[in-house]
């Protein structure tokens, strides 16, 4: 018998160590495919946080910027600087004069190298007539060849040996520099990779979020509370209970076709704006924080409110003044996820129209707007790989501002916390 007992406890310890191996290769398993997909993101979008330049000497010839005196904002915002940046390209190659030549050297630069140039020149409107060297930007293409994600050879280049004679050229003489990429963190969208930008992108998920939150937060506090300390054990309160648990697992895009139908159609609000889209994420996030803060209230002591009836607080007193308070932790946790939640969600706002191209950065929640999920919807769906590291570095940002909302939940938790014990 004792001999028995012994093989079952080899067996039992057997299985218990088995158990514990297929754990922690379960928990190496799932760690290298987040690993592998991070590093997937991370290799193939950290260029797009820098970009390549070219130095050149540009004449600021009044004639060929069509432009005449006076010198002002309007008359130089009309001034013609193609041709100007060309001109300059040419000169530093002053064989090449053939048309089809020509056009196949400014193939080298970006459409934004006129930009630069009209930029400098409406703020220093005193060098015209000059020659200044200035830093413009080089198409996507070349920009992709000097990060080496082009192959020079094979069968499927996009560059003929001319051009790339010219780019070598360019390289040697120290014309070529790679600069960090505000552009890409401030600017707007755009037709052409190496001028996109995620700024426009970033302002509409903030104008998003904060008419989310300025929604659902206050509702949801008051709902919560409401269902858990005044209500009665009802049918219309368990019907209430079961639809908001039930809207929880709704699938997103649902919310998406409710705000066209209500916000849009019926209310007439404008469509691709962050205000709609904030509504459409409220209500997506209102039963999270519900439910979040339904739990929170729940989980706070008895003797909290015993012992402030027993001091002659009143009902509402109790709730607002001790209970609330108790269970602001868990209620900020649970909003701060939903938001978190919220700024990666892609189909409602797919639905209310968001997925507009929009070059400019909004300055109100009234202003067309993209998102950063449906900037990233888009940018997948174009095929210059100038885009592909543009999709990847958006999706590093994105999660960069997910953690920092989950840091800010373990943050706001302890800190609210402590103040409660």
């Amino acid at each position: 018998m004792i001999l028995f007992n012994e093989k079952l406890v080899r067996k039992r310890n057997r299985a218990e160590r088995r158990f514990r191996a297929y754990g922690i290769l379960s928990l190496l398993a799932a760690a290298s495919v987040l690993l592998f997909l991070v590093y997937t993101i991370v290799s193939s979008g950290y260029s797009a946080f820098f970009r390549t330049t070219l130095l050149m000497d540009v004449q600021l010839n009044a004639a060929h910027m069509d432009i005449t005196s006076p010198y002002t904002r309007d008359v130089l915002m009309q001034g013609r600087y193609t041709s100007l940046v060309k001109t300059s390209l040419y000169a530093r190659f002053p064989g090449v004069s053939e048309r089809r030549e020509r056009r196949a050297l400014s193939k080298l630069l970006s459409p934004g190298a006129e930009l630069v140039v009209r930029d400098y020149v409406i703020n220093h409107p005193e060098s015209i007539g000059a020659t200044v060297a200035l830093e413009v930007p080089l198409s996507s293409d070349f920009d992709q060849l000097y990060k080496e994600h082009l192959p020079r050879t094979g069968e499927h280049i996009r560059f003929s040996e001319v051009q790339l004679r010219w780019f070598d050229q360019l390289q040697e003489e120290g014309r070529l520099n790679y600069r960090f990429n505000t552009q890409f963190l401030f600017g707007g969208d755009s037709r052409y990779p190496e001028l996109a930008g995620i700024g426009g992108a970033v302002v509409g998920s903030f104008y998003a979020l904060s008419v989310c939150f300025l929604l659902a937060f206050p509702l949801g506090i008051a709902a919560a509370t409401y269902l858990e300390e005044f209500s009665g054990n009802t049918r219309l309160t368990r019907i209430i209970e079961a639809n908001i648990n039930n809207l929880a697992a709704v699938p997103s895009v649902i919310f998406g076709l409710l705000g066209l139908a209500i916000f849009l159609n019926v209310f007439g609000l404008p469509r691709s704006t962050p205000l709609v889209g904030g509504f459409v994420l409220s209500l997506m996030t209102l039963p999270t924080i519900i439910i979040a803060t339904r739990a929170s209230i729940r989980s706070v002591s008895p003797g909290i409110r015993q012992a402030a009836l027993g001091m002659g607080a009143s009902p509402v007193q109790v709730v607002f003044h001790h209970v609330l308070p108790a269970a602001m932790p868990g209620t900020l946790t649970g909003t701060i996820i939903g938001l978190a939640q919220a700024l990666g969600e892609t189909a409602p706002l797919l639905m209310i129209g968001m997925v507009a191209f929009i070059a400019n950065v909004p300055a109100t929640p009234l202003d067309a707007s993209a998102a950063l999920p449906v900037q990233i919807f888009l940018w997948a769906e174009s095929a210059e790989r100038g885009f592909v590291e543009k999709t990847s570095a958006a999706m590093m940002v994105i999660m960069a501002f997910l953690i920092l909302m989950n840091i800010l939940a373990v943050i706001v938790r302890s800190k609210t916390q402590a103040k409660v014990e």
